[in-house]
């Protein structure tokens, strides 16, 4: 993909988060010089939400009086609500396309989707063509890949999800395709029905599954195409399924949203990025 290939050569992320912490208190400076006062309303992914809504909180705190409003909904949502002026800022877990060329994108970081099992599954991997089978109903048996003999749930995102726009178009599947016996609409949604189900398979954000996972929470990411889910290959733009996560705009920014997209897209908020499981832009 052409967008996750312009991202800066690897380094480790402890590393990256340890110099972002050097740098964060004089460039929270420089963004606290000018005061701003007002409100801002940003919606839309729910991947990126929890992101930023904790550099809303920063922004917030630099600028006392203004107030950062993030609500969920879904990428179609965020774009939906900046176009018809119900949001200042849409939020956009994808490029935006061809079609939407007059609207302003902004990427603030990058993610990846990946293939999510429960953590007692004993598959450790599953081909392109086998996760294809599984979600379009040809492949109903983990004993038929492999793992013990028990039917396969399979988890969808719902409609206006990006992630799940990303996952049929490389999967070259249409919505239509899927045998889904459960369906859901954000990352959280999805990551605790496979926790809680030892036979289901779903699909979220690289970022929010390895920041679960890291905290106890019973998943386990699986490769793709023998490339590991990690922050490293997403920064590397070798993970096949990776995308940007994109601000959104009518028109070119200005006054408020201006500063506060420049702000979320400031090496400021590059320790925010890191403790969310994305990767930050280059400095």
């Amino acid at each position: 993909m052409s967008e996750p290939t312009k991202m800066a050569t690897v380094q480790r992320p402890v590393a990256v988060f340890l110099r972002c912490l050097l740098c964060v208190g004089a460039l929270l400076g420089q963004f606290s010089a000018e005061a701003k006062e007002g409100k801002l309303v940003i919606t839309g992914s729910s991947t990126m939400a929890p992101l930023v809504l904790e550099m809303g909180k920063r922004f917030e705190s630099l600028h006392p009086g203004t107030r950062i409003d993030v609500q969920t909904g879904g990428s179609s949502r965020g774009i939906a609500d900046a176009v018809n002026g119900l949001a200042d800022i849409g939020m956009a877990s994808r490029a935006l396309q061809s079609q939407e060329g007059n609207l302003h994108g902004f990427v603030i970081a990058y993610d990846g989707i990946t293939i999510i099992l429960h953590d007692s599954n004993p598959i450790q991997e599953l081909t392109d063509d086998q996760i294809k089978g599984i979600y379009s109903g040809i492949i109903t048996n983990w004993k038929t890949v492999g793992g013990l003999d028990a039917p396969i749930t399979v988890v969808n995102k719902a409609e206006g999800r990006s992630t799940l726009a990303l996952f049929l178009h490389y999967f070259t599947l249409s919505n239509r395709d899927i045998k889904a016996h459960v369906v859901i609409g954000d990352n959280e949604q999805g990551i605790k029905t496979v926790a809680g189900n030892p036979h289901a398979i779903g699909y979220v954000s690289i970022g929010t599954a390895r920041y679960d996972a890291t905290y106890g929470v019973p998943i386990r990411l699986l490769p793709l195409r023998n490339i590991p889910a990690t922050l490293e290959t997403v920064r590397e733009g070798t993970f096949p399924l990776s995308r940007p996560l994109t601000l959104v705009t009518k028109t070119e920014p200005t006054g408020l949203a201006n500063t506060f997209i420049e702000f979320a897209r400031s090496p400021a908020t590059h320790d925010l990025i890191l403790q969310h499981y994305f990767v930050p832009l280059a400095d």
